[in-house]
């Protein structure tokens, strides 16, 4: 596993296998950025190198270059930071999360790695670290399949290199307590991957609540987990992760799990969407829009991943996560479009399409969450395609009843360098949810969907609990190649956002 650990010492001086610095992207192409530390001689030579290599610095530019004078690391990577100049201090956060771990992602199966981009402050210092332990991340895909296949006991899990964040911003208690963050975080984050990237058929909503309660047993923190089956769900009148789950073999869960400090400071709520696998129900998805569903589950992993990093972590805040598990399939005994069904809190609702069944889910799990009133609820999935449409694949959209709460969920997200876009609720558009055979249709048109989606979600949450929906269904899955701090597969978005949205909390007065 990979580790973390600060310095300030010389970065030249450290004998590591890799050493990582930045460089500038100006007019006259790369040059190398401030709090490198380097002796002139290992200046001008890298300034040559990059020079014969035509590099440019812009972000995402990773050069390796062996043989450095001056310096005892076996190699120096250099990272691009985009615009600049030789002389800039300091850089957006988001911009050395991503050139960190670019950088770690090009030297990950190294031993040791020494990072120095420039960090002039505890925030800085905490961007890097946390991009760092990003760019190490690797599933590994043997491990679902060990003991599957007749070849005995699981693999060993590969180790990750020892990181050292070289700090401009010297050793205080600060620095040493945000890098011991970044990895507390990184961990959890590993973890959602992790599950985001698992087989659909070795991840289904038990076997999801078998390793949330592995990982809470690995975890020494105090996290309790209870757990709601088919025959509770039904007793209990949850009427929406019913329906969507009742086509499976795999019968639906609601998994629950409760971090409450000591003389807790108030109390928070998230709630995830947990589809384990969406084949789109009786409303069949095209057989290319299955390819991705195995990641439905994000939402959930994201707040089990934050429930145990708070919990970690420590803080005085407790908070409750719910995990909204089922697998949408088009069995015999699956739900059927017109079908009616009622909510946890008895709401009767009309189904108009089998593939929108994330909302179903959630609804149970706000109304579970409301009857604690806690000071607020998040909750967050991978809802609509309407929201890549609107704000692409790497920007989350938020909604909420709240605006205060919904800023402060952006800034969350801001502050934690994931993208987050503030949208609206339109009262008017609620007109679209309106049917003669149920309270509420659970679908709109096609027009406004994302914000019909959160529309139909308010209903659930209880009277005067601020609430925020966070559709990230397209941050939450990377298709394609490897980004700045985002692996191919699972992204583990929104893990960041919601510890940093907890740490963040006071209580309601």
């Amino acid at each position: 596993m990979t580790s973390l650990t600060v310095t300030t010492k010389t970065s030249a001086d450290l004998p590591v296998d890799a050493l990582v610095v930045g460089s500038v992207r100006t007019p006259d192409g790369a040059d190398l950025a401030t709090g490198h530390g380097l002796p002139r001689k290992a200046v001008v030579h890298l300034q040559a190198v990059l020079a014969d290599l035509e590099a440019t610095g812009r972000a995402d530019e990773v050069h390796r270059v062996v043989a450095v004078p001056g310096v005892k690391a076996t190699s120096v990577v250099v990272t691009g930071l985009g615009d600049g100049d030789a002389r800039r201090t300091a850089f957006d956060h988001t911009v050395l999360r991503e050139a960190a771990a670019a950088a770690l992602r090009a030297v990950r199966t190294k031993k040791s790695v020494a990072v120095a981009l420039p960090t002039p402050d505890v925030e800085s210092v905490s961007a890097v670290a946390d991009g760092a332990w990003s760019g190490t991340y690797v599933y590994d895909k043997a491990a679902p399949l060990a003991g599957r296949r007749g070849r005995g006991a699981a693999t060993k899990p590969a180790a990750g290199p020892k990181v050292t964040v070289v700090s401009g911003a010297g050793q205080p208690r600060a620095v040493k307590e945000a890098v011991a963050r970044a990895a507390t975080v990184g961990a959890a984050r590993d973890w959602a991957r992790d599950l985001v990237n698992t087989p659909p058929n070795l991840l289904f909503p038990q076997s999801f609540v078998e390793a949330v309660r592995k990982r809470v047993a690995d975890s020494p923190a105090k996290v309790t987990v209870s757990v709601l089956d088919e025959k509770a769900l039904l007793k209990g009148g949850f009427g929406g992760i019913t329906g969507v789950g009742q086509g499976s073999v795999n019968p639906p869960r609601i998994v629950t799990m409760s971090y409450s400090p000591s003389g807790a400071k108030g109390s928070v709520a998230l709630v995830g969407k947990g589809i384990t696998f969406d084949s789109g129900g009786l409303n069949l998805k095209p057989s290319s829009g299955m390819v991705t569903m195995k990641s439905d589950m994000a939402g959930a992993a994201a707040v089990a991943a934050a429930v145990v990093a708070a919990a970690e972590l420590g803080g005085p805040v407790a908070v409750t996560g719910y995990l909204c598990l089922a697998e949408n399939m088009p069995g015999g005994t699956a739900q059927r479009p017109s079908d009616v069904v009622v909510m946890r809190d008895g709401t009767s609702v009309e189904i108009l399409d089998t593939d929108a069944e994330g909302r179903m889910v959630l609804g149970d799990g706000i109304c579970l969450a409301s009857e604690k009133k806690p000071d607020w609820i998040v909750d967050i999935a991978t809802l609509t395609g309407a929201q890549m449409i609107a704000l692409g694949d790497d920007i989350a959209g938020v909604m909420g009843n709240d605006d205060d709460f919904r800023a402060s969920v952006v800034a969350a997200a801001d502050a934690a360098g994931e993208g987050a876009w503030p949208m609206p609720l339109p009262v008017a558009l609620r007109a679209k949810l309106e049917t003669p055979t149920a309270d509420i249709a659970h679908k709109g048109d096609r027009a406004g969907g994302m914000l019909t989606a959160g529309l139909f979600l308010q209903e659930f949450v209880g009277e005067g609990i601020p609430w925020a929906h966070v559709d990230i269904a397209g941050p939450s899955f990377n298709e394609k190649g490897p980004k700045g701090r985002t692996p191919k597969g699972g992204t583990g978005f929104g893990v960041s956002t919601l510890v940093t949205l907890v740490e963040g909390h006071r209580p309601r007065r």
